[in-house]
């Protein structure tokens, strides 16, 4: 593994289209699940430790825009991988653009909607308009050298040590599961009337965030 992990940093791997599909794949699932993860334990913290919130919109743990993100990361950072500084510093910066246009966009579009408040939030310096602060992208900066350093180069040992077939069945298939989640839920619930992932977890006791 570690002679692996020296050769990701050293030279550059060429994949064939199918098992490039399945490492991009692979890499949304495991992204928007950490960013799950990361909302679920950050939000505890934020309403002082007296209560978890279900973050995202779908049934699974998953939440859309660190993929999003993670994907974009990698295409911009891979190259510069043999310098952790550029990573997170484009990181930092993409991050932030990336959350601003998405946070301003969903309050635009959804008439004062917002997934996300930072002017309700914990160490929240450098907030602007509540969409984006310094906590966050710093956060995110950091969260792209686990994402180049660790996440990319274990799908990529995956994919050259595992049979191709079974790479592509499992890492597609996990991710077809989690994007049909995400359009059923945004998408296919609103359209034809079905009940949301939100909807029947609130019935269930699960709590949301409210922002205002």
């Amino acid at each position: 593994m570690k002679a692996f992990y020296k050769d990701y940093i050293e030279k550059d791997y060429s994949f064939d289209k199918q098992t490039l599909l399945g490492i991009v794949c692979l890499i949304i699932v495991l992204s928007g699940i950490f960013g799950f993860v990361y909302e679920f334990i950050f939000y505890y913290f934020n309403s002082g430790m007296e209560s978890f919130y279900w973050r995202g919109g779908n049934f699974l743990p998953w939440i859309n825009i660190y993929a999003i993100g993670s994907v974009m990361i990698c295409l911009l950072t891979y190259k510069h991988r043999r310098s952790a500084w550029k990573v997170f510093l484009i990181s930092f910066v993409l991050s932030g653009i990336l959350e601003y246009i998405a946070g301003f966009g969903m309050y635009t579009l959804g008439n004062g909607f917002r997934c996300w408040d930072y002017n309700t939030e914990i160490l929240n310096f450098g907030n602007i308009n509540g969409f984006v602060c310094l906590r966050s992208v710093t956060f995110f900066g950091l969260s792209s050298l686990l994402l180049i350093y660790g996440m990319v180069p274990f799908c990529f040992y995956l994919a050259t040590k595992m049979n191709k077939k079974t790479f592509l069945i499992i890492s597609i298939t996990l991710c077809s599961i989690i994007l049909f989640d995400e359009f059923y839920n945004l998408l296919f619930a609103r359209v034809l009337k079905l009940p949301r992932a939100s909807d029947i977890y609130k019935k269930l006791g699960f709590k949301y965030m409210s922002f205002k």
